[in-house]
């Protein structure tokens, strides 16, 4: 039974802290070292300064950076800079965006505090391998700073929006936080602190099972933190805020939901001609050539005859893939044969939840089976890099074709992984590939806070 209760957040005070916009951060796992620079010098309360990871946090040794960081965050609770709600709440937290299409979407979701439960309870449920070393790091952050400082965003079942219906009854007229990302997004967040409201939510919820769809490694890190605990000789109560997790919880219904394709640049480490690489995919794909005009022109194209055809699954579920190759500057639209997705070699070795999935197809049966490159090889030699932006894939791809070198860049483009495939493979226990899903937009990290103060552990180095 998933157990989603109230909580006092923790949040920036409009006294000490009146731009929002400069505290706010993306996720962690997804700055890079520029962007990184960049929030560290927006605000000296940037959440960067706490919940960091990358080397561009300063020239703080990596070994300091988590003792950093707590430090940073008594300083700020001390000057008041964060100060904790009053009254219990779920907050209703609404994210206005554009979507790469062009329309305009709102995403409904609540931040609450949802009690641990072990994966193999069935409670809550993964899609994506998780990495020790990231565990590792964000363990020491949770243990240096005792507080968790983004959601865990998950999904759960509510096609008649029932949920988004008390909550709205519910909240407040005045939002208590209002804020623009960097990428024009709209994030506003009530509290909602009715309790027969609150204890209705809860009850709702508590027969649902909750599908992780971004933050495995802070869920994780959670799960190890408690562990941790039992093995100290030290088990955390139920109700002990270190039985806890922060997640945003959003309706897989939800109109305002949205994942995006990841797309796979393919660094071959062999010169690949067009000709050879088409015979290559030609036995397990129709291949039809999308009509002149710039790269741009073609990236478009093919994208529209991929939406099409993602638009139309219903009808006719064929497989499809877009591939540009930058060597030749032409493009083409992948139709997969279907008798091949179960009589493939390498496929027929995934569950049948898996190989529904673009992403299998494109790692197992196109790169390992037909182009010669397994996972671990890809891996290894870190022949795969990966994009959301289109754009960003196509001018890598480019560059990459008219540089110097043995390798052959191939751009793979693939339609989004649908929330009922990310549903179905974890209902199954099973783990999808790297990068198979991208839910946008990001939520922010600096709305709301959970402290697990007062103290529930201690060590010797925090």
């Amino acid at each position: 039974m998933a157990v989603v209760v109230p909580f006092r957040g923790l949040r920036f005070n409009p006294d000490k802290v009146s731009r929002l916009e400069e505290v706010i951060s993306p996720p962690y796992d997804v700055i890079n070292a520029q962007t990184a620079a960049e929030l560290l010098a927006r605000n000296p309360y940037n959440m960067l300064h706490l919940d960091l990871r990358c080397p561009a946090a300063g020239e703080i040794a990596a070994e300091d950076r988590h003792h950093e960081a707590a430090r940073r965050y008594a300083a700020w609770r001390d000057k008041g800079a964060l100060v904790g709600d009053e009254q219990p709440a779920l907050y209703l937290y609404h994210v206005e965006y554009v979507h790469p299409s062009g329309r305009r979407l709102t995403r409904r979701g609540l931040v609450g505090l949802v009690r641990l439960a072990e994966f193999s309870e069935g409670i809550v449920k993964p899609h994506e391998k998780t990495f020790d070393t990231v565990i590792g790091d964000r363990l020491r952050l949770l243990v240096s700073c005792q507080a968790q400082f983004s959601q865990v965003f998950s999904l759960y079942s509510d096609p008649d929006n029932r949920i988004n219906h008390l909550l709205e009854a519910a909240r407040p007229e005045r939002a208590i936080a209002r804020v623009r990302d960097h990428h024009g997004n709209d994030h506003s967040l009530w509290a909602v602190t009715d309790p027969a409201t609150l204890q209705e939510v809860s009850r709702f919820l508590a027969d649902r099972p909750l599908y992780i769809a971004d933050g495995h490694h802070r869920y994780t890190t959670a799960l190890a933190l408690r562990r941790a605990l039992g093995e100290a000789g030290r088990p955390p109560a139920a109700e002990d805020p270190a039985n806890y997790i922060m997640m945003y919880l959003c309706a897989m219904e939800d109109p305002g939901l949205s994942v995006l394709p990841t797309h796979r640049l393919l660094r071959h480490p062999q010169r690949l001609s067009l000709s050879e690489t088409l015979a290559r995919l030609t036995p397990a794909f129709a291949i039809r050539e999308v009509g002149g005009g710039s790269r741009e022109v073609l990236l478009g194209e093919t994208m529209a005859l991929m939406e099409e055809a993602h638009l139309a699954r219903e009808k006719d579920p064929t497989l499809v893939l877009g591939l540009y190759h930058p060597g030749e500057d032409r493009a083409f639209f992948l139709r997969l044969r279907e008798e091949i997705r179960n009589n493939s070699p390498i496929l027929v070795q995934q569950a049948p939840e898996l190989r529904q999935l673009d992403v299998t197809v494109l790692s197992d049966l196109v790169f390992h089976e037909l182009l010669g490159l397994d996972h671990d090889r890809c891996a290894r030699e870190q022949l795969v890099a990966y994009f959301s932006d289109p754009d960003e894939a196509l001018d890598v791809a480019v560059k990459e074709s008219i540089a110097d070198g043995a390798q052959s860049p191939l751009l793979f483009l693939l339609n989004p992984t649908l929330v009922e495939q990310v549903r179905d493979v974890a209902d199954a226990g099973e783990i999808m590939p790297h990068k198979s899903t991208y839910f946008y937009p990001k939520i922010v990290t600096g709305l709301v806070l959970y402290s697990l103060t007062p103290h529930v552990f201690h060590t010797n180095d925090a």
